[in-house]
C-alpha cells in the first residue's frame, strides 16, 4: 500500500469549490458519462472512483443509479455529502476491496494521480470490484512520465497504447476510446484520453 501524494491531497482539499465551479456544468453535461450509465444495469450499484465533488454521482443518481463517491479529499467529499442520493466514502485507491460488489466503475480523471507502480495494482482491484460484463471507464492524461503542474498536483501520464495494454492485463476489455484537450484547474491546456471498457 502507499499512501496519496501529501501535497496533491492537499491542494484539492484547499481548492475543492473552486474545482466544482469550473467542472460543474461539464461535468452535468458530459457524453461520456450518459454512455456510462447508459451501460449499467437500471439500479445497479456503480462506484465513483476519485469523485471529487461528487458533480457525476449526483448525475448517476439522478438517472436511477446507487453511486458510492469515493475521494482521499475531505473536502470533496465534504461537497459530495450535501448530494441527493449519493453515498460518500473518504478513502484512498488502496482502501478499494471486494469482489463482484458494483455494476460499474466510473474513474473520470482520478488514477492519473496514483504512481506508475501501484497503477496495475489499482486496475486489478477495480476488475475484482466489477462484476462480470459491467462497464469500467478511464480518463487520463496522455503523454510519458510524471510530472507536477502548476499548482503543483503530481500526475502519471500514459500514452494510448500503453493503457490499453495495461487495461488488458487487468482484465478489461476496451470497447472504444476518446481523446481530446481541455484546460485544467491550473489553466494549462493538456491531452487526455478516456477508454471504455468492461470486465
Amino acid at each position: 500500500m502507499s499512501e496519496p501524494d501529501r501535497t496533491t491531497l492537499e491542494i484539492y482539499n484547499r481548492k475543492a469549490s473552486d474545482y466544482a465551479d469550473r467542472n460543474e456544468i461539464h461535468l452535468r453535461q458530459d457524453p461520456r458519462l450518459e454512455e456510462f450509465i447508459a451501460a449499467c444495469s437500471p439500479g445497479g450499484q456503480v462506484l465513483d472512483l476519485g469523485c471529487g465533488p461528487g458533480t457525476s454521482s449526483a448525475v448517476m443518481a439522478s438517472a436511477g443509479l446507487r453511486p458510492l463517491a469515493m475521494d482521499a479529499s475531505a473536502e470533496m467529499i465534504a461537497l459530495a455529502d450535501q448530494l441527493s442520493g449519493v453515498q460518500t466514502q473518504l478513502a484512498s485507491f488502496d482502501e478499494l476491496t471486494g469482489i463482484d460488489i458494483y455494476d460499474g466503475v466510473w474513474a473520470n480523471f482520478s488514477l492519473l494521480h496514483a504512481s506508475r507502480a501501484d497503477f496495475p495494482r489499482h486496475l486489478r482491484a477495480i476488475r475484482q470490484a466489477l462484476r462480470s460484463g459491467g462497464p469500467f471507464y478511464i480518463a487520463l492524461k496522455l503523454g510519458k512520465g510524471e510530472a507536477r503542474d502548476a499548482l503543483g498536483r503530481l500526475y502519471t501520464y500514459y500514452e494510448d497504447n500503453e493503457l490499453k495494454d495495461l487495461l488488458r492485463s487487468a482484465g478489461f476489455t476496451a470497447t472504444n476510446s476518446t481523446t481530446g484537450d481541455s484546460a485544467g484547474l491550473d489553466g494549462s491546456m493538456a491531452r487526455w484520453i478516456s477508454v471504455a471498457c468492461h470486465g
